[in-house]
């Protein structure tokens, strides 16, 4: 790693931090919940607590689940609130500048599941998941996508949920070129089966077949009737179903499902920013009895003690080029608030990072 520059040899740094000012129970949050402001940070040793480190933040991701976080109510993803006042904090990537712990040097870039959306933070060691290391040759922003949440959460919906998946299985995958998605459908293409993703453009369509791999795709915003759509694209139907976005598209799939069908629920997409009261309902549970079909819901943190083999065989794929990413990345930590809100919208293909240094 790069020597630390002399403007961090000083004994204060001022670091701008979003906190959650507000509550959003419902929409996408405003700068009226989450807001920016500019703190100092001292790096002088004896300010220091033992077994601390002083980061500086590289890399913040943005996944959707962060918005689960800010509506002052415990909801379906059970992530816990964030206080107000508090800094709000994501998966990220930072470089360590000072240390307070013997296993940490100035200059290590680690990994953190909890780290601050700030320029700067001080933080416990323990809170950090892991010191990359710099011959591995793995771009930074992997860390957050392949290696990181997505890319496990993709493995842990195909691998342990869905699995053992045959090859020649009918694979859905919603939201297929988000950054769950285009994992999900590659992971299940090495197992050899046929896969189908939806997703929100024709440009994200042409992206699935040509680039990751899908057998077929289709735009949801074109395709005016789920049912039918999913009735032309699986004419022998779905065996494995990993839903993104729950509501209509999980109504419709529901009715197309094999027996012994699995469903692993990644996420729901379409009613992050609403009260459960106002979300599409599932009126065909019905199938899920009639056809044996396994529905589970999942939580990555669960399956933290397969990370290690989810790491191997995923870093085999990445060298032996069997999966591709695709980044989108936001200059800026000044960004967080617009880019989150564009997590809701059909504007981002693949894993959206925010480059803070």
């Amino acid at each position: 790693m790069s020597e630390i520059s002399e403007e961090m040899r000083r004994t204060e740094v001022e670091s701008r931090e979003w906190y959650m000012a507000a509550y959003a129970p419902e929409g996408v949050p405003t700068s009226d919940h989450l807001k920016l402001r500019t703190v100092k940070i001292s790096l002088a040793l004896d300010s220091i607590p033992d077994q601390h480190l002083v980061l500086e933040t590289l890399f913040i991701s943005l996944d959707p689940f962060l918005r689960s976080r800010m509506t002052g109510r415990e909801d379906g993803l059970c992530s816990p609130q964030y206080n107000l006042n508090e800094v709000v904090s994501a998966f990220g990537v930072g470089k360590v500048i000072r240390s307070k712990d013997s296993n940490f040097g100035e200059g290590d870039v680690v990994i953190c599941p909890f780290l601050p959306v700030a320029e700067y933070c001080v933080l416990p060691s323990q809170a950090l998941t892991t010191k990359i290391d710099p011959d591995a040759g793995v771009p930074l922003p992997e860390y957050l996508s392949m290696l990181g949440v997505p890319g496990f959460a993709a493995w842990v919906g195909i691998e342990v949920i869905a699995g053992p998946v045959k090859a020649g299985s009918n694979v859905f995958i919603s939201a297929a070129a988000g950054a769950v998605g285009m994992y999900a459908g590659q992971l299940a293409k090495i197992k050899g089966c046929r896969v189908v993703g939806s997703t929100g453009s024709d440009e994200k369509v042409k992206l699935l077949k040509e680039e990751f791999g899908y057998d077929d795709a289709f735009n949801y915003h074109t395709e005016s009737d789920f049912d039918a759509a999913l009735s032309k694209y699986f004419p022998n139907g779905i065996d494995v179903y990993l839903d993104n976005v729950g509501g209509e598209m999980l109504e419709a799939v529901l009715n197309h499902v094999n027996h012994h069908a699995k469903i692993p629920l990644c996420g729901m997409i379409s009613g992050y920013n609403k009260v459960w009261s106002e979300r599409e309902g599932v009126r065909n549970l019905l199938n899920l009895i009639g056809k044996d079909v396994k529905m589970q819901g999942y939580m990555v943190f669960s399956y933290i003690d397969r990370f290690g083999d989810f790491t191997k065989e995923m870093e085999s794929h990445l060298k032996q080029g069997k999966i591709v990413s695709k980044f989108k990345i936001i200059n800026g930590i000044e960004k967080f608030l617009e880019s989150l809100g564009s997590l809701f919208t059909s504007s981002n293909i693949g894993k959206l990072v925010i480059q803070v240094k």
